[in-house]
């Protein structure tokens, strides 16, 4: 496979010099700063600027714009000294030491992590001394928060605005790198959550030279849309994508909010995306995956093209969520009525309404789609760190439908994902954390009791002043795991079950998924708190016969053989409280 020539930031001759570009279209003058020398760039028609230097692999180095004003590199590969430092070179010379070609799409059972409260020391090298504990319980893949380069020490990474570099308080690029190493010796992927619908508020100084990368028009919730007509900031994110799977070995990439990514161009660049990925990436399993709240269909069409292999459907965890915990506002509100009714829709179907499509008018139905096109939750970062209180699922519901909840999870044919803790049920808190200052803090706080009033609302008593400072080093602080919780007993036999229940699917619910085709599902009973589904995969027929309920409930005779828990001799007539049945037909 050629080398990829990336069309930004550094990259190195073979003669050991090192090129730096920038596109500055609306600047006539562009140097580059190094050390105390000032270098000046040439610069052509199109807005391009060019140097060749002979650097030392740890250079430290600025773009002088021609009023004299130094930012870094918007393709910095490291920012050591944070967002508003200078670029830092980094080699590309890592010793992979494991072969891998990745895992296919249907094994994926993904566990979702933020690096700098998943450990103590919130590193990739901590990170890395937890690793075989997923993959002792049975998880396939890691899927981590946006690392790239944010403002501070301390955020979720929504707010990037150096997408080529590692988030310095992390570690280096080879931390990184190192982690996606020991990953692949456990048998774990790796995907890598990105976010290319805007920049963060602080420290992005394109509109300085590059108005252009930015639309004027329609802004997203969290700043100006990007221009994905121009060819280089359309190669910017594509570059970046390529970045990210061939220099650091991402199994994948989860593309956030896909929904304010807009593009006139044909093909769409997510469209251009999926095309490169896969004709470039022949050799080993790569997954791209999406969040797409506007349930778009066509992103995930196998049709014209291989496109994304699956997208976050919020819809199954808003109606679950709505049917477990009565709280019905917000985010929330379209699933107040028959949530249970949704929630087994989403279980046959994957959307309960779909919605538009990319620069298409042929919108394909959600049931067209096998199972494995959705990603499932309880719970993801979103829909506990935006809680006024950042409080988790497992605490504000009876155990016993926990139990069931995340039975129905596992044990279904769409891909689950678990959010870090889920494994030892802690009862950490997770919050919205940032590191800014002066207004921008306090308008991101001020902010807060409006998005809990989209996720719960605001416990009873309790006030917009009640709620935890994002910025507020506390805050972070308290929602760090505590892996001591691992020697609690109740900590262990929920590990225990957890591990139980993913080696059932491990055997008899992904050997059939790679049959699985569009309108599998179908709701077996009207029963309110009977999730009673069947998805026809391939040539065999999937059975879940779940009670979430405190009353016992009948049962058809005409099951498969029970995988789920371990058969008894008699046939079943009743389906007991709190109880999960999985049969194969």
């Amino acid at each position: 496979m050629r080398d990829w020539e990336f069309s930004w930031g550094p990259a190195s001759n073979p003669d050991g010099s090192t090129i730096l570009r920038l596109w500055a279209p609306t600047q006539a003058r562009v140097s580059v700063a190094i050390d105390d020398r000032q270098v000046p760039m040439d610069r052509a028609d199109d807005g391009w600027f060019s140097i060749t230097e002979t650097l030392t692999d740890d250079a430290d180095y600025w773009f002088a714009l021609a009023d004299g004003t130094r930012v870094p590199d918007p393709a910095s590969r490291w920012q050591r000294a944070g967002a508003l430092g200078p670029s830092r070179l980094w080699g590309s010379d890592f010793n992979w030491k494991v072969p891998w070609k990745g895992r296919p799409w249907e094994e994926a059972i993904i566990y979702e992590i933020h690096i700098g409260t998943f450990s103590a020391e919130g590193t990739f090298a901590a990170a890395e001394k937890h690793l075989h504990r997923l993959a002792e319980l049975g998880v396939s893949a890691v899927q981590i928060m946006p690392l790239a380069q944010f403002p501070g020490t301390r955020g979720w990474g929504y707010d990037g605005v150096y997408p080529y570099a590692p988030h310095n308080s992390y570690g280096s690029p080879d931390d990184v790198k190192s982690f996606v190493d020991e990953a692949h010796r456990y048998g774990l992927m790796v995907f890598l959550d990105v976010v290319y619908n805007h920049f963060g508020p602080e420290g992005n100084f394109l509109q300085l030279y590059a108005a252009e990368f930015f639309r004027k028009d329609d802004p997203t919730p969290w700043g100006p849309k990007i221009a994905f007509e121009r060819e280089p900031v359309r190669r910017f994110f594509i570059d970046n994508v390529i970045y990210w799977l061939d220099q650091f070995r991402f199994d994948g990439l989860r593309f956030d909010a896909v929904d304010q990514i807009e593009d006139r161009t044909d093909p769409h660049i997510l469209k251009e995306i999926s095309e490169t990925v896969h004709e470039r990436f022949l050799d080993r399993h790569v997954h791209l995956i999406t969040e797409n709240p506007a349930n778009a269909t066509n992103l995930l069409s196998r049709d014209g093209g291989p496109f994304f292999v699956a997208d976050w459907n919020d819809d199954f965890h808003h109606a679950m969520h709505v049917a477990v915990t009565g709280e019905a506002s917000g985010h929330y509100a379209p699933f107040g009525e028959k949530p249970w009714q949704k929630m087994k829709q989403t279980l046959q179907k994957g959307y309960l309404c779909d919605g538009n499509c990319f620069q298409s008018r042929d919108r394909a139905h959600s049931a067209s789609l096998p199972p494995t096109a959705f990603v499932h939750f309880l719970q993801n970062h979103d829909q506990v760190g935006n809680r006024a209180l950042g409080n988790r699922l497992q605490t504000m519901i009876d155990q016993r439908c926990h139990r069931v909840l995340t039975e129905i999870l596992m044990l279904s044919p769409q891909i689950p994902l678990l959010f870090m803790g889920d494994d030892h049920l802690t009862r950490r808190r997770f919050h919205f954390f940032a590191d800014y200052k002066g207004e921008l803090a306090r308008a991101i706080a001020a902010g807060r009791s409006t998005e809990a009033e989209n996720f719960g609302g605001l416990p009873e008593g309790c006030g917009a002043r009640d709620l935890p400072d994002p910025n507020d080093l506390s805050t972070f602080l308290d929602s760090k795991l505590d892996w001591d919780v691992l020697a609690d007993d109740k900590a262990a036999a929920w590990a225990s079950f957890l591990k139980r229940l993913i080696k059932v699917r491990r055997n008899h619910v992904i050997p059939l998924l790679p049959d699985a085709d569009g309108y599998a599902g179908s709701v077996v009973s009207a029963v309110e708190q009977a999730v009673f589904l069947d998805w026809k995969l391939g040539a065999r027929t999937l059975q879940l016969r779940a009670n979430a309920s405190g009353r016992a409930m009948s049962m058809e005779r005409d099951c498969g053989q029970r995988v789920y828990p371990p058969v008894s001799e008699a046939a079943e007539e009743v389906l007991q409280p709190w109880t999960t049945h999985l049969y194969v037909l």
